[in-house]
C-alpha cells in the first residue's frame, strides 16, 4: 500500500525539520540527540509538557522550546515531520492533531493503548495522507533488522516463542522508566508486547487468535495463532527477577530452530534508521511495512489479550 504525502517533502539533499513532541527520558538519551545528529534532518524544535524540562532539552541540541497549546500548534506549523516521545494514550491525539497539520508522522510504541485512539490516529494519516514509522526498535536495530526479514522470506516456520523480560523495578537499579505511571499501569503486555509482536508478525503473519493469562508480578502469557498457520508463545514482565530478565526470540520450522540475534547499535542508531526510513516513505510515496497501520494492529492484538485477563488483585 502506498500513501501519497501532501505536507510537502523537502526536496532530496534537503534536509526534512523534524520537530521533537516529549521532553523526557527517553526523548533526551534516544530521540533528541539522534535527530540532532541525522545528516537528513533538522531538528526543529522540542515541545514537552513541563516547560523546564523542554527548555533544557532544546538548549542542549540548540533549538527552540515550546510549551502550552499554542507552541504546539507553532511546532506542527514550521515542522516537515513531528517525532513523538509520550506516553501512548498522550501522543495518540497529538499526533492525530499533527497529521491534520500536514506533518509526517514518527511514532513510539504503542501508538495508543485503546483501539479508538490508535485508529484516530491512523485514519488522520490516512486523510492528511502523510507517512508515518512507529518505532520498534527491532525493526530498525542493526544485525535485527535484516535477520527479521530473512526468516519472513524463509518459511515454512512451525512455531515460534518470545520472552521479554524486564527487571524495572529492582531495588537499586535506578532504571529513569520505573517512574513511568503508564507503564506502572499497563505492564508488560503494553510495553514489551509490542516489541515481540513487531518481530513475530513479519515472519509468522496476522494474528488470528488470541489466548491470553495473567502470570506472577505483572506477567502475560499469551498464545497465538497466525495466518500461516503457525503458533507462538510470549512472555512479556518488567517485573521480573533481576537474575531472569532478558530477551529471546526462536523460530523453529522446516529447516531448523533460528534465535534472534543480539541487537547490533544503540538506541540512537536504531532510531536514525527509522528516521531514513520516515524520510524515504515520506519521499516515495510508498508506505513503511512498520507505519501507522501496523501499530494500530498491534494495539488491536493487545486490547484483544486485556480483555481476556482479570483485573490485577481480583
Amino acid at each position: 500500500m502506498t500513501t501519497s504525502a501532501t505536507s510537502g517533502p523537502p526536496a532530496p539533499g534537503t534536509p526534512m525539520r523534524i520537530g521533537l513532541v516529549g521532553a523526557g527520558p527517553w526523548a533526551r538519551m534516544t530521540h533528541a540527540p539522534a535527530l540532532a545528529a541525522h545528516p537528513g534532518a533538522e531538528l526543529g524544535g522540542v515541545w514537552g509538557r513541563r516547560p523546564e524540562a523542554a527548555e533544557e532539552l532544546a538548549a542542549a541540541h540548540g533549538t527552540e522550546a515550546h510549551t502550552g497549546e499554542a507552541g504546539l500548534d507553532a511546532l506542527f506549523a514550521a515542522s516537515d515531520a513531528v517525532a513523538f516521545a509520550l506516553p501512548p494514550d498522550v501522543q495518540a491525539p497529538l499526533a492525530a492533531r499533527a497529521a491534520a497539520a500536514g506533518c509526517h508522522l514518527l511514532l513510539d510504541k504503542p501508538v495508543a493503548t485503546t483501539v479508538a485512539g490508535a485508529r484516530e490516529v491512523a485514519e488522520a494519516a490516512a486523510r492528511a495522507q502523510v507517512a508515518s514509522v512507529v518505532f520498534c526498535t527491532l525493526r530498525f536495530a542493526a544485525g535485527s533488522a535484516d535477520w527479521i526479514a530473512a526468516q519472513a522470506a524463509t518459511g515454512g516456520w512451525f512455531t515460534a516463542r518470545a520472552q521479554w523480560l524486564a527487571a524495572l523495578y529492582a531495588p537499586g537499579g535506578g532504571n529513569e522508566f520505573a517512574a513511568s505511571p503508564w507503564r506502572r499501569e499497563k505492564g508488560g503486555l503494553w510495553d514489551c508486547g509490542p516489541h515481540a509482536l513487531s518481530v513475530l508478525i513479519p515472519v509468522l503473519g496476522d494474528v488470528t487468535e488470541v489466548v491470553a493469562a495473567r502470570g506472577p508480578a505483572d506477567a502475560t502469557h499469551l498464545l497465538l495463532r497466525h495466518a500461516s498457520g503457525a503458533s507462538s508463545t510470549l512472555t512479556l514482565a518488567l517485573d521480573a527477577p533481576e537474575a531472569a530478565a532478558g530477551t529471546e526470540v526462536e523460530f523453529r520450522g522446516e529447516r531448523g530452530v533460528f534465535a534472534l540475534p543480539e541487537r547490533g547499535g544503540s538506541a540512537q542508531d536504531a532510531f536514525r534508521a527509522a528516521v531514513d526510513a520516515l524520510i524515504t516513505a515520506a519521499r516515495t510515496g510508498v508506505a513503511h511495512p512498520c507505519d501507522v497501520r501496523f501499530g494500530l494492529r498491534l494495539t488491536e492484538v493487545l486490547a484483544q489479550a486485556e480483555a481476556q485477563l482479570d483485573p490485577v488483585g481480583a
